[in-house]
């Protein structure tokens, strides 16, 4: 899910427009038309790209230090091989290039975060979503790579800004409407920040 939060997160992290941009992981293309509304110069890669969508089909690239910077959204998770995808995405960023990352981290994924997200898929009408709060968390961790897989793949060839966490769970498959409440949670401790968002250097 696209929000105006995200949005402006990924944006005030770029450099200025019209820099080149590689998104990574795009799905149907939200964040790099809007980032394109922006003067943005972007490339979108999606291997389950949609016939006849700006996206391209392509899960890696050929073009040298062709990019000045690239953006993640809940897609490093699933990349597979992480470190040798790492590794190239790293060949396409010129020096001093940025990674933006928005992700989950499934580490602080637990039963406290698990509950509250399918409390809320009750509530707008999901009746039949009955899974087992303890399943999800097992499974999450069991098939995503944790922040800290991800940063320990990134290292070699990126320089790591400090992590930011933050709410998350208000975009998977629940409404936009829910962050502020998420927030507040979170801020008060009764739940989880799984969100994790880290703007990396190309050394």
């Amino acid at each position: 899910m696209l929000t105006a939060e995200l949005l402006a997160f990924v944006r005030s992290s770029l450099p200025a427009p019209p820099a080149r941009v590689l998104e990574i992981g795009a799905g149907r293309g939200e964040m790099s038309l809007g980032l394109g509304d922006a003067g943005y110069e972007v490339t979108a890669i999606d291997p389950a790209a949609e016939p006849g969508s700006h996206v391209q089909p392509v899960a890696l690239i050929d073009a040298d230090g062709a990019f000045d910077a690239a953006v993640a959204v809940v897609s490093l998770h699933h990349v597979n091989p992480l470190e040798e995808s790492c590794a190239h995405l790293a060949t396409l960023i010129r020096a001093g290039g940025l990674f933006v990352i928005d992700e989950i981290d499934s580490d602080n994924f637990d039963t406290t975060a698990a509950n509250w997200w399918l409390e809320q898929r009750q509530a707008l009408g999901f009746l039949e979503d009955t899974r087992d709060p303890l399943a999800m968390v097992q499974d999450l961790r069991q098939h995503v790579h944790s922040a800290s897989r991800m940063e320990a793949a990134l290292s070699p060839q990126f320089e790591l800004g400090a992590p930011v966490r933050g709410p998350y769970l208000h975009r998977w498959e629940l409404r936009a409407s829910l962050y502020g409440a998420e927030v507040d949670l979170i801020a008060a401790g009764h739940l989880p920040a799984i969100g994790w968002r880290q703007v990396a250097v190309r050394s």
